[in-house]
């Protein structure tokens, strides 16, 4: 209780404190949002109160008042219903310091957007489905079928150690930018010349975009077929989503939220950590998430596009031991081999923080982990920092909140936090 008092008031004092870039709110909440009633139903069919969800709600409406994201999307399901499918502000329009454009786009549920580095959870889902189909075994050495990749101490390095952060291979080439992730064919060059670092090996590091490009090849030289066309046919489609690929078509991505820059401007050396992991600035990652080159690209740690509702769909289908709309997607055993916990609570040298990961996602913890209180059942991922993408069976729940700002260093985190610790409340073990 004390806890729950505190982080109300943190909240409650954050609303009016603005650091950096933040948007100009709307006098009434209620014109910028939008409720989808058709999908929502009753609370108590799932065990829950009206009270409850509309507090939920509220930690929503309490992240859009710190005034550091243009919009946001939520879809909450609970025993497989969905409780909320609700969105808020402006998916374009609505730039930080300013009010929104006159021909602003109000963000919809089905409005879609980056996941950014919530793509690795179904990355990684794509190679273990690999596994499942026995065209490869997790513990492979990725030089076992890229020989390419052997090169500079890098012989030994497995899939799962790739999938788990541990490969020694945290960052990309220094001299790849930012503007050079669309080039597939160069970064897989340069990873392959890029010596491996010995005191690295078995490290945990965070692959914040390197890994991806390496799971791309894998998927690539054991089925024949790109990434994107082995999502589309093993995901995308037997799951019946609209968007939900890496990149989108031109006219698609007319539908797409735009990225913004927001919160304060990371100073040295927080923005040289930022630069090596992410090969530029949140300023530049905003600019540049915004144009076709990004958004018609294939980054598989990084620019998996979709609706709310649509990476919802995904972990509810995890929770459904890999069923979904009546077809097996996957094996429960794949499921299992996705979330068991590999390693345990260890200090990342990437993030800078103790984390725990599976061969693919980021695990919660007991009493308190990335996913609230009494979550080590929980698992998901986040995308930058503040896209939050994950599901608990203790609690029988999948959760989708994703938004358009980009703050590393402002006032929204107690709310996250609070968001996060509504929805554990309010839905008990």
């Amino acid at each position: 209780m004390i806890i729950d008092f505190g982080l109300k008031s943190l909240v409650h004092i954050n609303r009016y404190l603005r650091l950096g870039n933040t948007i100009h709110l709307p006098k009434s909440l209620a014109t910028v949002t939008t409720v989808n009633r058709e999908e929502e139903v009753e609370p108590t069919t799932v065990g829950m109160t009206q009270d409850g969800v509309d507090s939920i709600w509220q930690s929503v409406e309490e992240i859009y008042k710190t005034a550091t994201h243009p919009a946001i999307s939520l879809c909450f399901r609970r025993q497989g219903k969905i409780i909320l499918s609700r969105s808020i502000g402006y998916a374009n329009g609505h730039k930080p310091n300013g009010k929104a454009d006159k021909n602003a786009r109000l963000m919809q549920p089905e409005t879609p957007i980056c996941y950014f580095s919530g793509s690795k959870a179904v990355t990684a889902f794509l190679i273990h489905l690999l596994n499942e189909d026995r065209l490869i075994d997790l513990h492979d050495t990725v030089s076992f079928h890229l020989p390419e990749f052997g090169l500079h101490g890098k012989q030994d390095i497995t899939i799962h150690q790739v999938l788990s952060h541990r490969s020694g291979m945290s960052a990309l080439p220094s001299s790849l930018g930012i503007n050079s992730l669309s080039d597939n064919d160069e970064v897989w060059l340069q990873l392959c010349a890029k010596k491996l670092p010995e005191t690295q090996v078995d490290k945990l590091a965070y692959h914040a975009l390197s890994g991806g490009y390496i799971l791309e090849r894998i998927i690539n030289k054991v089925t024949g077929m790109s990434i994107q066309e082995f999502l589309d046919l093993r995901v995308r489609k037997p799951m019946n989503m609209k968007y939900f690929s890496y990149g989108l078509s031109k006219s698609k991505a007319l539908d797409l939220a735009d990225n913004y820059a927001t919160g304060i401007k990371a100073m040295y050396p927080i923005s040289y950590f930022i630069k090596r992991a992410l090969g530029g600035s949140f300023d530049c990652v905003a600019e540049v998430s915004n144009t076709p080159m990004f958004q018609q690209a294939v980054i598989p740690s990084a620019n998996l596009m979709g609706t709310a509702e649509e990476m919802g769909r995904f972990y509810q289908m995890l929770l459904n031991n890999g069923v979904w709309g009546g077809k097996q997607i996957c094996k429960p055993m794949t499921v299992r081999r996705l979330i068991r916990e590999y390693g345990s609570l260890e200090f990342d040298r990437t993030l800078m923080v103790p984390m725990r990961y599976s061969a693919g996602l980021m695990l919660g913890a007991n009493p308190v982990g990335l996913w609230g209180l009494h979550s080590a059942q929980a698992f998901g991922h986040i995308g930058l920092i503040n896209k939050l993408l994950w599901a608990d069976p203790e609690r029988d729940i999948s959760v989708s909140l994703v938004n358009t700002g980009l703050p590393l260093v402002a006032n929204n985190v107690p709310s996250l936090i609070n968001f996060m610790t509504s929805i554990n409340k309010h839905c008990s073990r």
